[in-house]
Formats: C-alpha cells, structure tokens, sequence
C-alpha cells in the first residue's frame, strides 16, 4: 500500500538543507521510492529495537528514521550512520 505524504521534522529538513545537493537529492529520491512502493527496499528497512512504530531506512552511509501513521510517512532524523540513533527524537 503507497504512503499517501511525507512529513519532514525540522530536524529531518535542516540536515537535508546542510548536505550537499546530490547527497540531499539521492536521500529525497530514496524517501518517495519507498513511499512509493515499500516493498521495492525491504531489505534496507528495520524497526528500532526499543522504540514501537520507528523504522531506519539505510541509504549509503545515511540513516532515515521515521514513523508511519495511516498514510503518512513522518521522517523524523536524518543523520550519517554513527549519529543517526543519539540524536534527539
């Protein structure tokens, strides 16, 4: 089933505008892929152990942390993967 939005925290929207340009684009292109069709990366998606309803996405060396509520994808952190998991959700 598609998710029908995608909502960026402030935190998610800041470190997307203080990346380069085709770090921050190939990141974006990953977000609608899977909003698009979750199943198309499955294998890059987990759930956070401790956290209910939190998932990763890996892309590269980039972590998405997000929340799924009905149909809307809420990405919450974007973060290299060493500080993907401290940063305050």
């Amino acid at each position: 089933m598609p998710i029908q939005d995608i909502a960026f925290s402030k935190v998610a929207a800041r470190a997307l505008l203080r990346m380069p340009r085709n770090t921050a684009e190939r990141l974006r292109s990953k977000i609608r892929q899977y909003a698009t069709d979750p199943a198309s990366l499955d294998n890059n998606v987990e759930a956070i152990v401790g956290e209910f309803g939190a998932f990763r996405l890996k892309v590269g060396d980039w972590r998405i942390v997000f929340r799924l509520d009905q149909d809307v994808m809420h990405v919450r952190v974007i973060a290299s993967r060493g500080s993907a998991y401290r940063v305050r959700r």
